[in-house]
């Protein structure tokens, strides 16, 4: 059935038609939750694995709608909710300087991306998604980021592939970070700086911030906000960038007889609209903080069924097909965004700006 059929049920036979696969993916996600809360570990990471392992259902007739709507749907819906995190007060109490460094290591970071991944033989989609979700947050922002790339079932495993080694390098950097933040003696503000400004996951970031110190851990998790909140401004850009290859890529997959969505898409994605008004409604205190948790918490529930359906769509042997090269690309990325900030806080130390 194609999306636009999709869109046309009626509610109670929408429901009834995406139920089974939505409870799959719900079924893995909880058992991700369970797994990691009783042994610790990326949340994230576990549902995509426990994901692969049912790939052998992602055919089924029952199932597919479900994972197809889980896999995009409700991911939207989760990056929508981040809002519910920010307010710009937050944004505001971090200085210029510090506001500064970090959106420079953004761009700078988006651009090797980019660049880098040119040289590497790899698209432009995939050098912008890469960068964007070591620049931003992590898994979150290369599913977000994914959205509004061309569709094909390259760019699916890229994205898998790329939520794998990114969140397999921000668990890395969660434990490496503090200890070279100790080394350099960083006061609380600037390792709160350095762990916030370069670690790409929030949960990593809070666990690294709060290893060291109270404050540290309270300065880093605003910082990492402070990125977070850049994700609407680049999945616009992003957007804008491949608006044309995109509807490009839906026309090819409805001529096909794929589930193509609308060939006409809007600049700004309906999740980012969610965003931005979050944040507003947020920021004026319209929101209680009991609330404000509840949809924190939906949200990450929403991005962990996300995956995992994400992840019942791919085989092992998919993401081994994306070769060597997205790994390198990952790594020099996260490599250039500790460096970079790591000058800058060496340079802030020294009164040099």
């Amino acid at each position: 059935m194609s999306a636009i059929a999709l869109d046309r049920l009626q509610p109670a036979k929408f429901v009834m038609h995406v139920l089974p696969g939505t409870l799959l993916a719900g079924v893995v996600a909880m058992a991700a939750t369970l797994v990691s809360t009783l042994h610790g570990g990326p949340q994230l990471l576990y549902a995509l694995f426990f994901g692969v392992a049912f790939h052998y259902l992602s055919a089924d007739p029952k199932a597919k709608p479900g994972i197809e709507f889980c896999s995009r749907n409700v991911l939207r819906l989760g990056v929508g909710l981040l809002g519910a995190r920010i307010t710009a007060s937050q944004i505001a109490g971090l200085g210029w300087t510090t506001a500064a460094i970090v959106v420079a290591a953004v761009v700078t970071t988006l651009l090797v991306g980019y660049f880098l991944g040119k040289r590497l033989g790899l698209n432009r989609a995939q050098g912008t998604l890469s960068g964007g979700a070591v620049a931003i947050c992590g898994a979150s922002a290369a599913l977000a980021i994914s959205s509004v790339l061309p569709r094909t079932k390259e760019s699916e495993r890229f994205t898998l592939m790329v939520v794998v080694t990114v969140t397999v390098l921000s668990t890395v950097a969660m434990v490496a970070y503090p200890l070279i933040a100790r080394a350099l003696n960083l006061p609380p503000e600037l390792a709160g700086l350095f762990l916030g400004g370069t670690i790409h996951d929030v949960a990593q970031v809070v666990g690294a911030g709060y290893m060291i110190d109270h404050p540290t851990g309270d300065y880093a998790t605003i910082v990492k906000l402070f990125r977070v909140s850049m994700l609407a401004v680049v999945v616009v850009a992003v957007s804008a960038m491949f608006k044309s290859e995109r509807e490009q890529a839906e026309r090819e997959i409805a001529a096909n007889g794929g589930k193509a969505v609308t060939a006409k898409q809007p600049l700004v994605p309906w999740f980012l609209w969610v965003f931005v008004i979050l944040v507003a409604v947020n920021s004026l205190g319209f929101v209680p903080s009991a609330v404000g948790t509840a949809l924190s918490d939906f949200s990450r529930l929403c991005l962990v069924v996300a995956i995992a359906a994400l992840g019942i769509k791919t085989s092992f042997q998919q993401l081994a097909e994306a070769g060597w090269r997205p790994f390198t690309l990952l790594l020099v990325e996260t490599v250039w965004m500790a460096a970079f900030v790591l000058v800058a806080l060496f340079a802030r130390q020294h009164g040099l700006f």
